[in-house]
């Protein structure tokens, strides 16, 4: 059939529809939209994952750098110097399975590609001889990068169905790995947690131990927590021993404060648990009320797992530590009554202290990496940030070897003879730190509860 070009052009343009007349008020289409905990965020064409209900808030303040503490020249020798780095990375699986913790902070400071980048560049930045990690399920994105830049890795994963566990990190140009441990808390029923036990040779002359935990959270079972941490204590205290009594350092995240009577048991050698309520040894972990209470009633199962015995209530452990922080002071507004910082760890129901490097004699510490304030980090509402890439910070310290003399090995023998003679004493301090414990004003939930 022909076209007809000239009638084409003489008909007149459709007019377009006329736009119905829009009501007045609010159209369902523009109701305010809430994110649920099963949203998936949208991508971006420019990369970076949406969270709606973080749109239009003010974002996340930028943090101040970190200074190093440096002790007096007096109280350091000039013997080989080490440096060790004690980091929780927040596990992946534990952020996506508790967002409730996290619901002032971006999503794409979340991501996880996002908080690796951050955590490779802090661990970087530092340069540190050793690195311990804990809440690690992603290594080997982690693991190649570092193996990349000199460092050697040995790794233990959670027993039962977990997926995150504590890597050590070594630069095998200065140390050289001797012996290596670990032990499954499991198999002594003191939960799926697990610890490193590493003996290392720095520069070809000193050699000490090295231990790395992360303690259960759960603040009703102390009972647990307490026995772990003895368990790891007597097990670093055996190594030693076996290398004819070499100094130990414990990195991790001991899930206690400072205001813990397990804090206390870490820093005097022993507790005794009939003055504390099991509910209460980490120091506040718990958002509980428990100080209303009585003292709950210890099981004979439930002393076994604190003391080793079910018929012992002093818990006991034979090495003399001391924390890195609180020997060498820093500012006050960043450090407590201690000594040892305000807050290591951050989200949105804790702000407080939890990480911690503790060492023996043979060893001396020489500087930290001082924390932030605590104006710093309320002022980010919470971790990680996009500066950050975890809800811990990492805690830094260098040890310096100390020569031992004669007069070292007296102070240690008039030390124990004092310890001997304060047995009362020690009970008394004992109630005085279950006084305290009930009066803590830390908050925390965790993606690790029974």
């Amino acid at each position: 059939m022909a076209y007809n070009t000239s009638r084409a052009r003489l008909s007149p343009p459709a007019r377009p529809a006329a736009p119905r007349p829009r009501k007045r008020g609010r159209s369902p289409s523009a109701a305010v939209w809430c994110a649920s905990s099963d949203y998936v965020a949208p991508f971006e064409p420019r990369g970076r994952w949406q969270n709606p209900a973080w749109h239009g808030r003010a974002p996340q303040a930028r943090v101040p750098s970190r200074q190093w503490i440096v002790a007096d020249e007096a109280s350091t020798s000039g013997g080989d110097a080490c440096t060790i780095m004690s980091y929780n990375i927040l596990a992946d699986t534990h952020a996506g399975n508790h967002p409730e913790l996290y619901l002032h902070v971006p999503w794409d400071a979340m991501r996880w590609d996002s908080r690796r980048r951050l955590i490779l560049r802090e661990i970087r930045q530092w340069d540190s001889d050793l690195v311990c990690l804990q809440e690690v399920d992603k290594l080997r994105g982690i693991a190649e990068d570092m193996q990349k830049r000199g460092y050697k890795c040995s790794f233990k994963r959670r027993t039962w169905d977990a997926e995150d566990g504590c890597a050590t990190f070594w630069k095998s140009g200065r140390l050289r790995l001797l012996e290596e441990d670990c032990i499954e808390f499991s198999e002594f029923n003191l939960w799926n947690n697990v610890a490193q036990i590493l003996v290392f040779e720095l520069s070809g002359s000193q050699k000490f131990v090295l231990g790395n935990i992360h303690v259960l959270f759960s603040p009703k079972r102390g009972d647990i927590k307490l026995g772990q941490i003895r368990m790891l204590l007597e097990k670093a205290n055996a190594l030693a021993e076996k290398w004819d009594g070499i100094p130990i350092v414990l990195a991790g995240d001991f899930n206690c404060t400072p205001d813990s009577a397990l804090y206390k048991f870490l820093s005097t050698m022993k507790l005794d648990i009939s003055l504390h309520d099991r509910r209460q040894l980490s120091g506040g972990l718990d958002n509980s009320e428990f100080g209303l209470y009585e003292l709950s009633r210890w099981s004979a199962a439930e002393v076994r797992n604190a003391t080793g015995y079910s018929n012992v209530m002093v818990a006991r452990h034979p090495l003399k530590l001391s924390s890195s922080y609180a020997i060498l002071k820093g500012n006050s507004s960043n450090r407590g009554d201690h000594g040892e910082p305000l807050a290591t760890s951050f989200h949105k129901k804790f702000l407080g202290t939890v990480d911690y490097l503790w060492y023996t004699r043979g060893l001396e510490c020489s500087r930290v990496l001082d924390t932030l304030p605590l104006g710093a980090l309320r002022r980010t509402r919470g971790l990680p940030t996009r500066e950050m890439g975890s809800d811990h910070l990492p805690i830094v310290a260098e040890f310096v070897f100390a020569e031992r003399t004669q007069d070292d090995s007296q102070q240690e023998d008039e030390s124990e003879e004092e310890d001997e003679s304060d047995e009362e004493d020690e009970s008394e301090q004992d109630y005085d730190s279950a006084q305290k414990a009930t009066t803590s004003k830390h908050i925390y939930f965790s993606d690790s509860d029974d």
